[in-house]
């Protein structure tokens, strides 16, 4: 199976160094120089890992076969890939197995399909899209996402107020003078 270890985000600078988007929890073992990756189109790659620094938490890499900006400009949204295997792991999804899943509330009343995964410094962000159009980003813990039943194609939510278009206040009765 195909895995994702990362996704070439913007150009830095002028010869050919590219931010990535990581979609792996070992950066620093993946992304080293001499590692070649295989990429997501195909046609892309592969690509070798020339150079690898961090900076405030942003990784950033220079392949051998990017040599200029409009070189990493295009390749902006390719793919790095490897051979995997499925994770042992009882809480442990690959971004692959997320996205297509159903978000619904725990009654089952539906609210989007999940499209993406995004990693952040303090946790990975679902990324939802309501039946609307809109995109919402719910924080990737036990207490937004209590269930995910990648058998049954279904994530169950329960996100704060707020964090969904179209929500409206609970009225709980009271009022106040």
């Amino acid at each position: 199976m195909r895995l994702t270890v990362a996704r070439i985000g913007r150009a830095h600078g002028l010869k050919g160094e590219v931010s990535v988007e990581l979609r792996t929890d070992i950066p620093e073992d993946r992304l080293v120089p001499g590692e070649v990756f295989a990429t997501e189109p195909a046609s892309a790659g592969p690509l070798t890992v020339g150079r690898v620094r961090v900076q405030s938490g942003r990784w950033f890499v220079q392949f051998d076969e990017i040599r200029d900006r409009d070189a990493a400009e295009a390749a902006r949204g390719i793919e790095l890939t490897i051979e995997g295997a499925e994770s042992d792991e009882d809480d442990a999804w690959f971004v692959h197995q997320l996205v297509g899943l159903a978000a619904v509330r725990p009654d089952g009343s539906a609210l989007g399909e999940v499209v993406d995964l995004v990693t952040m410094p303090a946790q990975d962000l679902l990324v939802v899209k309501q039946p609307g159009g809109h995109r919402a980003m719910i924080p990737f813990v036990e207490e937004f996402v209590p269930e995910v039943d990648v058998e049954g194609g279904r994530v169950v939510l329960t996100p704060p107020f707020g964090l969904l278009a179209g929500e409206e206040p609970e009225v709980t009765g009271e009022t106040s003078a």
